[in-house]
């Protein structure tokens, strides 16, 4: 009896589109165009497209996605595991990226490119996850201002810089590279204002933001001391380095 039960709640939540895909060759789905193989529906091949594209799926931004994804959670992470790769998962913020598996008994091909960040793009990423930690406990967005993040780098500046031009191209390739990387979105109707991308509190570890934040603390406190040419320590993380997300952040 219970055994029918299942069976039509199964069958029910399959004809609402709600049931989870199942990993296997038999799964049922209608091709998509000409020769198409696959076995996967067409709205959860679309996540397993944005997860490699980068850098995240929001359920803010992809509305339609996440709910996709914590339903094929199992199918999409055994498809990404075929290519090496992970899914990490956010239930807290809605947010999911893929991140490069290792393993120390096998030679593991590398999809995934680091991105190395400089000294300034690193000061700059100290401080955009402090302003996301305190719009966190404001439960607020963190948005902030051109004008914000480039008064910040500027403290960093050389005393008696003698090519002032130099340092403010590369206070503009900071922020830039920032957007690039998707850790900062552009808010619709303003070239100036950016909401820090929430997925910036999931790239790097509690241990790696003190102690570098520790390093750069010590340059705050000395300002003019360095520039982006110094032999300082930089920043490596896996970053999704494809297309990119050009959608305005709501």
């Amino acid at each position: 009896m219970n055994s029918s039960i299942e069976w039509a709640e199964a069958c029910d939540a399959e004809a609402q589109g709600t049931a989870p895909v199942v990993a296997d060759d038999n799964t049922a789905a209608a091709a998509t165009f000409l020769g198409d193989t696959g076995t996967l529906p067409v709205d959860t091949r679309r996540v397993l497209v944005q997860l490699l594209l980068g850098p995240s799926v929001d359920a803010r931004r992809q509305s339609k996605l996440w709910p996709v994804l914590l339903r094929d959670e199992a199918v999409i992470r055994s498809r990404l595991h075929d290519l090496f790769l992970d899914v990490v998962i956010d239930h807290e913020q809605r947010v999911a990226f893929t991140r490069q598996v290792t393993s120390e008994e096998l030679d593991v091909p590398i999809l995934l490119r680091k991105a190395s960040l400089t000294f300034l793009e690193t000061t700059l990423l100290l401080f955009l996850r402090q302003r996301l930690t305190q719009a966190d406990a404001q439960g607020e967005r963190a948005v902030l201002s051109l004008g914000e993040m480039r008064e910040h780098m500027a403290v960093f500046e050389r005393e008696g810089n003698p090519d002032h031009a130099r340092f403010e191209r590369q206070i503009t390739n900071a922020v830039e590279k920032a957007k690039k990387l998707s850790l900062i979105q552009r808010i619709r109707g303003s070239d100036e204002r950016f909401e820090v991308a929430p997925t910036l509190k999931l790239l790097f570890s509690a241990e790696e933001i003190q102690s570098l934040s520790r390093t750069y603390a010590q340059l705050v406190r000395s300002p003019g001391s360095a520039d982006d040419g110094d032999d300082l320590p930089p920043l490596e993380e896996e970053f999704e380095d494809g297309a990119l997300d050009e959608d305005d952040t709501p």
